[in-house]
């Protein structure tokens, strides 16, 4: 069994916010596998479904962003699972906007989400996706930029970032975490 756990805030008032993009990635998995309703369980909405050969749960940590870390432990306890048979799909305002990026591991980067997770996993090496959301300009206080909702501009570089991110689990599930790093982190080639 393999684990795609999708970052976010719960609630309407956070839904389209950059923040909530791991559960935009949900959605899209959700709609291409046609998963079943969500169960509450775990302080997670959770569905699983099979792709290909390989079980795979989808898990909506409904902590709020920042306690994200106590959810997915109670996932891996119950299904006796190890860290690097998670894929943590967050936010990342170090990315510009749209750019996806696949790791096996390493620091949080600042994700408060993630952080929380390698707390309560007790170790860095937690597969994650990052999805690009740019950094807020001006004044504007982090905070505030990753609790708004994407502008009508940006909106095709999300949708194409999702995609993306979607096709990079499939990838993963099918050929494994470095296939799936060669495949979308590499930079397209000029021309």
């Amino acid at each position: 069994m393999k684990v795609l756990v999708g970052l976010g805030n719960p609630g309407k008032k956070y839904e389209g916010t950059r923040h909530n993009v791991g559960f935009d990635l949900l959605a899209e998995m959700g709609k291409r596998w046609s998963a079943p309703r969500p169960k509450e369980k775990f302080e997670a909405l959770l569905a699983e479904v099979l792709v290909g050969s390989e079980r795979l749960l989808l898990v909506a940590p409904q902590t709020f962003m920042n306690a994200s870390g106590h959810s997915v432990r109670q996932v891996m306890d119950f299904y006796q699972l190890a860290p690097v048979d998670f894929l943590v799909a967050c936010d990342d305002m170090n990315l510009p906007l749209g750019k996806i990026r696949l790791r096996t591991g390493g620091s949080s980067g600042g994700q408060k989400g993630l952080q929380n997770i390698l707390q309560h996993l007790k170790t860095e090496n937690v597969p994650r996706l990052r999805l690009g959301v740019g950094r807020p300009q001006g004044e504007k206080s982090t905070v505030d930029y990753v609790l708004e909702r994407f502008h009508k501009v940006e909106l095709e570089a999300v949708d194409s970032a999702v995609t993306a991110a979607a096709n990079a689990v499939e990838c993963w599930l099918k050929e494994g975490l470095a296939a799936a790093m060669n495949k979308f982190n590499a930079e397209p080639k000029s021309p």
